[in-house]
């Protein structure tokens, strides 16, 4: 990973367009991993398309998501497991 590049919260929350208070939680919830360098988190872009991959619905091919491919998060929604 030391070849990794890597983006700030702000970066990733304006890529995915959502708030970087919810980049933020994700981090905190251990959903994304990120590396603490004293101003503020760094996620690599290897940890990004992790997270990313964890959370498709269906896949690039065209299938879609079956129910065995998701397990419900703590709040209720329906996610994909790991």
């Amino acid at each position: 990973m030391p070849l990794d590049q890597y983006q700030t919260v702000k970066e990733v929350a304006e890529r995915l367009k959502v708030a970087e208070a919810t980049v933020r939680q994700w981090i905190h919830e251990g959903a994304l991993r990120a590396i603490d360098v004293g101003k503020g988190w760094r996620i690599a872009n290897t940890d990004l398309e992790r997270f990313l991959t964890r959370h498709e619905t269906t896949s690039r091919a065209g299938g879609t998501a079956t129910d065995e491919d998701h397990r419900p998060y703590s709040n209720g929604r329906s996610g994909p497991s790991a």
